[in-house]
């Protein structure tokens, strides 16, 4: 693919890709839940939106492949969750791009009473055959479009400030202040709890600020990407959040409350009220010109969104995550056909989706995305390999990462279980193709492969034979350790010749736990003791997992027991000989489920476990069990 984009192109991209629905549909549907401070959560979803792609742009920079963040991702976590990751993305621009089009539909059906599914259908088609055939006049038309767009906005605007403040004249910045003073609609609530609905409305109009996804999924096609990319993308964010909150502040000082609220039209809406000054004819051209506008908006967005997400399933081909065919680039176009023609139907699909369930998936995939790139960059830094030289440095690192991550998880779990559920799908059928196809041909080389190297080989300072031999047959037979094989190699292990009961054993091992897990003694054994009393943790005969999350910081800790005489834990389970003491904090959580599930595992696929368990002659046999598991 030639690098044919430039600085305009960053900006017309970006630009295009946000203005659509974000201010076309979604302001009357944000305020029918929030009321008129609908203008700040569209500045603090800007403000977000512009943390947030401090990482991408660092990323971009460092890496510009077409895929964007499906390939730094993958170049972090490995094939699973790149292809997880690389199947979000195309996703989350497709139904954007859906979203758009279901836009242009409504438009048309307006003026022309086609059916939006019949126009939905030509227009994905009319999208496809131009980046087709055309990709410079597609760019093109995409920078022309951008530009009488954001002319068009501006006048809007201008207008709107002036009939805003006649008709709000004691409120210099109509009605804004005034209306964050008097709160929320919800008269009801708590402060604190309009702060969270606050929140809560920014993650779900947080899909307008997606477009940013469409330029790093082009980033490969980018001229001088170390001068665009940053100063791009910087540009349009800040011109977009400003655009944003301006047009809302507008719409709530000129519309009644609860006919913005009905609106899925707003903008057009409020024509009428902002021109009926200037008469009837400027009212007609005023409304037109905004459905003008709404309508290039749409425009700008699926085509940006064609043609961004159409280089995900190519870029996943290309690191052989999806079959050959997928990427195939057209010889004489220099197109991915394909990928493209996959893209079109995956947004005719969403097309029949409904609107909220389009507008929360869209933005869940997204913030996905989001959050997956923060992770990225802390481990792509923290892995220190020499090649990793971005030209952008995201600031206040890691803090911002860590508060973009918590951020977006938390407009996650607030978008509501419909968009969740709609994600666990995508989620499922990432993994379905990644063991179908990507696990037998992709790369295994990726950036947290470096980062866990660097941190063993940082704490391997043992002269242990055993233990050395074994870090040789690991890296010999390339072996990558999973969560729980990281915490067994550095666990202690106890091996008592003689049976006691359950709390005996606590009694005896609790000192070396309890200097790992960073607690007293006397508390750990409590605790483990009050986990038992809720319901046995003996899983057989053979095996227990007491386990429990505590509330305090503790990161996660392991000790191995193994008692041939056998632990007493109760009437159904009196002679346990393995068992596997676990524990963590809450932030831990994931993990601990891992090591659960691991454990279980071990235990489940391999019928000689427990004759390899009890004929080890010592503890450095036993933690080889464990860790060689998958060798052996």
């Amino acid at each position: 693919m030639k690098k044919h984009i430039g600085l305009g192109g960053v900006f017309s991209i970006a630009t295009g890709a946000m203005i659509s629905s974000g201010i076309f549909i979604l302001p009357g549907l944000a305020f029918a839940q929030l009321g008129p401070a609908v203008s700040l959560a569209y500045l603090i979803a800007g403000l977000f939106a512009f943390v947030g792609c401090f990482s991408i742009i660092e990323l971009a920079t460092a890496m510009p492949k077409d895929g964007g963040d499906y390939y730094y991702i993958h170049k972090t976590f490995g094939g699973l969750i790149g292809s997880i990751s690389g199947i979000f993305g195309w996703f989350a621009l497709s139904l954007k791009s859906a979203f758009a089009i279901f836009g242009i539909s409504e438009i048309l059906f307006r003026f022309f009473a086609i059916w939006p599914s019949v126009s939905g259908v030509l227009l994905c088609l009319i999208f496809v055959l131009l980046n087709t055939f055309g990709a410079k006049e597609a760019m093109l038309l995409q920078n022309l479009l951008v530009f009488f767009l954001l002319v068009l906005l501006l006048l809007y605007s201008s207008f709107g400030i002036v009939r805003g403040l006649e008709l709000n004249r004691d409120s210099p910045v109509l009605g804004l202040w005034s209306s964050v003073k008097e709160g929320f609609q919800f008269e009801n609530l708590s402060s604190g709890d309009k702060l969270l609905t606050l929140l809560s409305i920014s993650g779900f109009i947080f899909v307008s600020f997606g477009g940013l996804l469409k330029v790093t999924g082009i980033s490969g096609e980018i001229a001088n990407p170390k001068r665009n990319l940053p100063l791009g993308m910087s540009l349009s964010i800040i011109v977009i959040t400003i655009f944003y909150t301006v047009i809302n502040i507008i719409l709530v000082a000129v519309m009644p409350a609860e006919t913005l609220a009905a609106s899925l039209a707003p903008v057009a809406d409020s024509t009428r009220s902002i021109m009926q000054n200037w008469g009837k004819t400027a009212v007609n051209i005023a409304y037109y010109g905004v459905l003008l506008a709404s309508l290039l908006a749409f425009i700008t967005t699926a085509n940006a969104g064609i043609m961004a997400a159409s280089r995900y399933p190519m870029a996943l081909s290309r690191d052989k995550l999806l079959p050959g065919w997928v990427g195939k680039v057209h010889p004489r176009y220099q197109t991915p056909v394909p990928a493209l023609i996959l893209t079109a139907l995956i947004i005719v699909i969403a097309l029949f989706l409904p609107l909220m369930t389009l507008v929360k998936a869209a933005s869940a995939v997204v913030l996905s995305s989001y959050i997956l790139t923060n992770l990225a960059l802390i481990i792509f830094r923290e892995s220190r390999m020499t090649n990793y030289r971005p030209s952008f440095s995201a600031p206040f690192y890691p803090w911002l990462q860590i508060f973009s991550i918590l951020v977006f998880s938390f407009f996650i779990i607030d978008i509501g279980l419909q968009a969740i559920e709609v994600s666990i799908f995508f989620l499922v059928f990432s993994i379905a193709i990644y063991y179908w196809y990507g696990r037998k041909h992709g790369s295994r080389s990726f950036a947290l492969v470096y980062l866990l190297r660097r941190i063993i080989d940082r704490h391997l300072d043992r002269n242990n034979l055993e233990e050395e031999l074994l870090d040789v047959l690991l890296h010999r037979d390339e072996v990558k350790l999973n969560t729980f094989q990281e915490l067994a190699k550095k666990a202690t292990i106890q091996d008592f010749p003689y049976a006691m009961t359950f709390a005996n054993m606590l009694k005896a091992g609790s000192k070396d736990l309890a200097a790992d897990a960073g607690m007293e003694p006397e508390l750990l054994e409590e605790q483990f003791l009050l986990r038992q009393s809720e319901g046995t943790t003996a899983f057989s005969p053979f095996l227990a997992i007491p386990h429990f999350i505590t509330v305090h910081e503790q990161a996660l800790f392991m000790q191995i027991v193994r008692c041939k005489a056998g632990i007493y834990f109760d009437g159904e389970h009196p002679s346990v000989k393995a068992i596997f003491l676990l524990g963590g904090g809450l932030q831990e959580r994931r993990k601990h489920l891992e090591c659960l599930a691991a454990i279980a595992r071990i235990a489940e696929e391999k019928p000689d476990f427990e004759e390899r368990w009890l004929s080890a002659k010592n503890t450095s046999e036993l933690r080889n069990i464990l860790l060689l598991f998958d060798s052996q």
